[in-house]
C-alpha cells in the first residue's frame, strides 16, 4: 500500500502549504512571584529590616527553604525588593516624622548661620546623619552588583548570617559602657549628637557590609553605637534614623524599574508585598524601641548563629 500522500493527485502536492487559522486564545498572565509569595516575602522584609538579623539574608534563604524558584539576582525579584524597601523607608520616615522636621529645621538654621550652634542638637544630629549616609551611599553604588554576584547563594547567606550573629555578640562584649536602669530616659538625640564626625563616618562606612546577604544594616549601626558609648535604645534610634535616607534613596533610584515594560507581571505582587512590608516595619520599630530600653543585642546574636547553623546543615544535606 502506498502512503496517503504518495497517492494524492500530482497537482495537490505542488500547492503551497496554507497555515491553519486558529482562534486567538489569550495567554495566561505570568507572575514570577505569586501573591502568596509576595505576602510572605513582604512581611519578612518589613519585619526583618529594623531587626538586626539581615532582611536580605532572610529574603535569600526563605525561597530556598520553601522550594520557590526565586533567585536574588533575578530581575523581577530585584524589582519586587524596590517596592518593599520603598515601603520600609516611607514607614520609617513617617514613624519619626516630628524628629525629622526638627532635624531639617536645625540643619536649615546651621546653613543660615553658617555654623552649628553649640547647643543646637538637631542641627548636629542632622549633619551627623548626612556624614554617615554619604559613605554608605557611595559604597552601595560601587559594590552592590559585585557583592550580590559574589554572595548569590542561599548557602553563603546562611554562612554569613552566622558571622552576623557573632558580630552582634562581639559588639555587646566590647561595648563602651554597660547598660544601666534609666539609660533610655532624657534626651536621646542629645546623647546621639555627642558622636564625633569620625565615628559617624565609621558607622556609615561599615553599613556597606549590609550589601552582603546575611549582614544586618541595623545590626552594624547599633553595634557601632554601642562601641561609641550609646545605650541599646539610643543605638537603635540612631540606626533607624540613619537607615531611612539610605534605604529610601536606594529604592528611589530604582523606582523606574517598577514601571518598566518587563515589570508588568510583578507590579501587583510588588504592591501587595510593599503594603505587607509597611505593616511589619511599623510594628517592628515600635517593638524594638521598647525592647531595647531594657534588653541587649545578645538574643539576636544567638538567633542568627543558631539559624545560620541550622540552614547551613539543611542546605548541605
Amino acid at each position: 500500500m502506498r502512503p496517503l500522500l504518495a497517492g494524492a493527485e500530482p497537482g495537490l502536492a505542488s500547492l503551497p502549504a496554507v497555515p491553519l487559522a486558529l482562534p486567538h486564545l489569550p495567554l495566561a498572565a505570568h507572575h514570577p512571584i505569586s501573591y502568596f509569595q509576595a505576602v510572605a516575602l513582604g512581611l519578612l522584609q518589613g519585619g526583618a529590616e529594623p531587626f538586626p538579623i539581615s532582611s536580605l539574608g532572610h529574603g535569600v534563604i526563605l525561597p530556598r527553604l520553601a522550594g520557590w524558584n526565586i533567585h536574588q539576582n533575578d530581575k523581577f525579584f530585584l524589582t519586587f525588593l524596590v517596592a518593599t524597601h520603598l515601603a520600609t523607608a516611607i514607614v520609617l520616615f513617617a514613624f519619626f516624622w516630628r524628629d525629622w522636621m526638627r532635624i531639617f529645621r536645625g540643619m536649615g538654621r546651621s546653613l543660615r548661620d553658617r555654623e552649628i550652634g553649640p547647643e543646637d542638637t538637631d542641627a548636629r544630629l542632622g549633619w551627623l546623619l548626612v556624614v554617615g549616609t554619604i559613605p554608605a551611599g557611595i559604597l552601595g553604588l560601587l559594590l552592590e552588583q559585585p557583592l550580590r554576584k559574589l554572595f548569590a547563594s542561599s548557602a553563603s547567606a546562611a554562612a554569613v548570617l552566622i558571622g552576623n550573629g557573632v558580630l552582634l555578640l562581639v559588639f555587646e562584649r566590647l561595648r563602651r559602657q554597660a547598660p544601666a536602669p534609666g539609660d533610655h530616659l532624657g534626651d536621646a538625640d542629645a546623647r546621639i549628637a555627642r558622636l564625633s564626625w569620625r565615628q559617624a563616618v565609621g558607622v556609615g562606612t561599615a553599613q556597606a557590609a549590609a550589601l552582603v546577604p546575611g549582614i544586618s544594616r541595623s545590626g552594624i549601626t547599633m553595634g557601632g553605637g554601642l562601641l561609641f558609648g550609646l545605650s541599646n535604645e539610643d543605638a537603635a534610634r540612631y540606626a533607624f534614623l540613619l537607615a531611612t535616607p539610605i534605604i529610601g534613596a536606594a529604592a528611589a533610584l530604582k523606582i523606574p524599574d517598577l514601571f518598566a515594560h518587563d515589570a508588568v507581571g510583578v507590579r501587583g505582587p510588588a504592591l501587595v508585598g510593599g503594603l505587607c512590608a509597611a505593616v511589619t516595619t511599623f510594628l517592628a520599630v515600635k517593638f524594638l524601641l521598647r525592647f531595647f530600653e531594657t534588653n541587649r543585642l545578645t538574643a539576636f546574636g544567638a538567633y542568627c548563629v543558631a539559624a545560620g547553623v541550622v540552614c547551613t546543615l539543611v542546605f548541605a544535606l
